[in-house]
C-alpha cells in the first residue's frame, strides 16, 4: 500500500525476540539487560496472522530479525509458515551467525531465501572487544555453510567504526573471493549507537579504492533495500553501502518493522506506530486489524532527522528492542 507520501510499502521486518547471545557495543549494554517477559512476545501464530494481513496490503518480502532470531526455538517452522502466505515472495533472515551453521539445514528445508550475516571484523580479539563475547569461529562456520547453499542469497553486513578501521579491506575482500555482497552500514545514533564513533560511506570507499582500485559501475538488483553497490576488478561479489546518515534515502523507504512485542513501527527515528498485540488478544476482527495497519502505514513520517538535535517522540530503545 501507499503511505501519505506515495511510497509503496512492500517490506516487513519482523523481530522475533529481543534476546541475543552477543552484546555488541552499539546495540546492547554489557550487563543489566532487562529482557521482555516471554508472555509479552508475539507468538509465531500471531506473527503469521499479521504477515497475512500485511500481504493483503501489498507486503511481498519479510525479513526475520531480533535481537538474534536464531536463539528463539522453532524458527524454521515460522519460515515455513510465512512462505505459505499468499503474496509473500521472499522470506529472509538477519543473524549474527553464531548458531547459523547448525540451524541452516532446517531453515533451507523450510524455504529460506536469503541470509544477512552481521560481522564487523575478522580479527578474533577485536571480535571479542566489539561483541563482548567469543564466537568468531562459529560465525565464520555459519558464513561458510551459507555460501555452500547454492540457491541462498548471502550478504555480510559490517558497521564501520573507529574500532574496526583495519578490517574494512579484509571484509570487503570476502566479496572478491566469494559470491556474496559485503555491505557497509553507517552507524545511526539510536540507543547506545548515539555515543559511538562512526565512519561514513566516503571514508570507507576511499580505503577500498586505495586497496582494490577504482570502483566500477554495478547493477543495483538483488535486493529490496536501500543498498548502493559497487564492483571492483576481479571481484566475484559486490560491495554495498547503506548510508542513512550521509546519503539519506527516506524518500524511497519501502519498509516497516514489527517488534517482538507486536508494535508496528513505521520509522527507526520515531516512536510512532501502532500496538497490534492488544488488538489480537482482544479478538479484533481482521477488518479492524487491517484498518490499524493501514492507518499506521499511511502516517509513516517523511524522513528521519538524525543529523539534528533530538526531539520529543524520538526513539528511546536500543536496537535489540526495536529489531535490526
Amino acid at each position: 500500500m501507499l503511505d501519505q507520501f506515495g511510497r509503496d510499502i512492500r517490506y516487513l521486518r519482523i523481530s522475533v525476540t529481543d534476546r541475543c547471545n552477543l552484546r555488541c557495543r552499539y546495540c546492547m549494554p554489557a550487563q543489566g539487560v532487562a529482557w521482555v517477559d516471554h508472555s509479552a512476545i508475539l507468538s509465531y501464530e500471531q506473527m503469521v496472522h499479521i504477515a497475512r494481513l500485511a500481504a493483503q496490503l501489498g507486503v511481498e518480502k519479510i525479513r526475520l530479525t531480533g535481537g538474534e532470531p536464531l536463539v528463539r526455538k522453532g524458527l524454521a517452522g515460522l519460515v515455513r509458515d510465512l512462505k505459505e502466505v499468499e503474496g509473500i515472495r521472499s522470506v529472509t533472515l538477519t543473524t549474527n551467525g553464531i548458531l547459523l551453521a547448525q540451524q541452516l539445514p532446517e531453515l533451507l528445508d523450510a524455504g529460506l531465501d536469503g541470509v544477512n550475516i552481521s560481522l564487523d571484523t575478522l580479527d578474533k580479539a577485536q571480535f571479542t572487544a566489539i561483541t563482548r563475547r567469543d564466537g568468531l569461529e562459529q560465525v565464520l562456520e555459519g558464513l561458510e555453510a551459507a555460501l555452500a547453499a547454492s540457491h541462498l542469497l548471502v550478504k555480510l553486513n559490517c558497521v564501520p567504526s573507529g574500532e574496526n578501521d583495519n578490517q574494512l579491506v579484509p571484509l570487503a575482500a570476502l566479496a572478491r573471493d566469494h559470491r556474496l555482497d559485503v555491505r557497509f552500514i553507517e552507524l545511526m545514533p539510536i540507543g547506545l549507537g548515539s555515543s559511538l564513533p562512526r565512519r561514513t560511506e566516503s571514508q570507507v570507499l576511499d580505503r577500498l579504492v586505495e586497496a582494490f582500485g577504482p570502483a566500477l559501475p554495478c547493477p543495483q538488483g538483488g535486493g529490496d533495500g536501500p543498498g548502493k553497490y559497487a564492483a571492483f576488478s576481479g571481484f566475484t561479489g559486490r560491495v554495498g553501502f547503506i548510508s542513512a546518515m550521509t546519503h539519506q534515502f527516506c524518500h524511497q523507504c519501502n519498509r516497516v518493522r514489527l517488534t517482538a512485542t507486536g508494535f508496528l513501527k513505521t520509522c527507526l527515528q520515531y516512536e510512532e506506530g501502532v500496538e497490534l498485540k492488544p488488538l489480537l488478544e482482544r479478538g479484533a476482527t481482521d477488518e479492524a486489524l487491517l484498518h490499524a495497519i493501514r492507518t499506521a502505514i499511511y502516517a509513516k513520517p517523511a524522513c528521519h532527522h538524525f543529523a539534528a538535535p533530538r526531539t520529543a517522540g524520538d526513539e528511546q530503545h536500543n536496537m535489540n528492542q526495536i529489531g535490526g
